[in-house]
């Protein structure tokens, strides 16, 4: 299975460490946003990366996952975007599913497809009629991870790329990336010319700031409107919580270079996929002590331009996955 400690080997090397949570009583159904959002969300604002875990009596997980997350359901889910005024929302299916997307769908269906859109993992067994029935069903997108370092092949990186866009391009889908910016820059001239729209998680995991390796490419990449980044998890590449000063420069950056082609996401339910070495991989590991309430003001503070906001919040994620008016 591919999960994303096996493809992102290499990445704390870049900064981008998971920081470890307290052990504390397992919250049933998922966190709750209790920071009180500071600004007027526009209507028709999305989260654009958030994650759904199941029961697991209805939604198994993965036997070889790397780790297992509390329960976190649509029901929770939606309470969480009403206390942050957020209408719409982006499910990613999480690695410990494999490419299990059951959870991701069902979460779909049960918020509706007028607000919910989901970013499948597949591979190359997964069957043409399976695909077919993941674009009936509200999905929009593949997830794609790539090693770095010493473990990445240039060769092996531009194929399975490839791959994923002649997919995409057959479903009018769209591609979601995990991989530090150097990984990017050596992928750059292929995705320059991706006839499908490319999204970065997690900042352009540019852990590293504005100096980064990499930096560069992303920069241009997304002047030209060939990618989009998410504004997404700062605690994936920060370990500067609860405020992640040294992004506030790579965030300013991204959105000069072009605000039509930046995202927002909480990473609800900020699950910990690195759980304790004490704790064995099958241990329900506790979430993350964030707070997406205090997470979406602190876009706001490096974002304070209502009318760019409303760009990022609103027309950019109903642009890219599809929300009516």
């Amino acid at each position: 299975m591919l999960t994303r400690r096996t493809m992102m080997a290499g990445a704390s090397a870049l900064g981008a460490i998971m920081i470890e949570a307290p052990l504390k009583p397992l919250s049933a159904g998922g966190p709750k946003p209790t920071i009180a959002v500071n600004f007027e969300v526009p209507r028709g604002a999305c989260d654009a990366h958030v994650h759904v875990v199941g029961d697991p009596t209805e939604f198994p997980m993965a036997a070889d996952r790397d780790y297992t997350p509390t329960e976190a359901t649509a029901d929770s889910l939606r309470a969480a975007l009403k206390f942050l005024n957020v209408d719409r929302v982006v499910i990613v299916t999480s690695t410990n599913y494999g490419l299990d997307n059951s959870s991701t769908l069902a979460s779909i269906k049960q918020l509706g497809r007028d607000r919910a859109r989901g970013v499948a993992l597949i591979d190359e067994t997964t069957s043409p009629g399976t695909l077919d029935s993941y674009k009936a069903a509200g999905i929009t997108g593949v997830r794609l991870f790539f090693s770095d370092g010493e473990a990445f092949n240039a060769g092996a990186a531009r194929e399975h790329l490839q791959w994923n866009i002649d997919l995409a391009k057959q479903r009018n889908w769209h591609l979601d990336i995990s991989t530090p910016p150097d990984v990017i820059a050596s992928l750059a001239a292929q995705l320059a010319t991706s006839p499908v729209p490319v999204a970065l998680d997690d900042f352009g995991w540019l852990a590293g700031g504005v100096g980064q390796p990499g930096f560069a490419a992303i920069i241009s990449l997304l002047k030209s409107g060939h990618i989009y980044v998410k504004l997404a998890e700062p605690y994936r590449v920060s370990r500067t919580g609860p405020d992640y000063p040294e992004l506030a420069p790579v965030v300013r950056a991204l959105v000069a270079a072009n605000p039509e082609r930046i995202l927002w996401g909480s990473g609800w339910p900020h699950v910990n996929s690195n759980p304790p070495p004490h704790r064995s991989k099958f241990d329900p590991t506790p979430n993350l002590p964030v707070d997406a309430g205090h997470l979406l003001n602190l876009f706001a503070a490096w974002v304070p331009d209502a009318a760019t906001r409303r760009t990022i919040l609103v027309d950019n994620p109903a642009r890219l996955y599809g929300f009516g008016s």
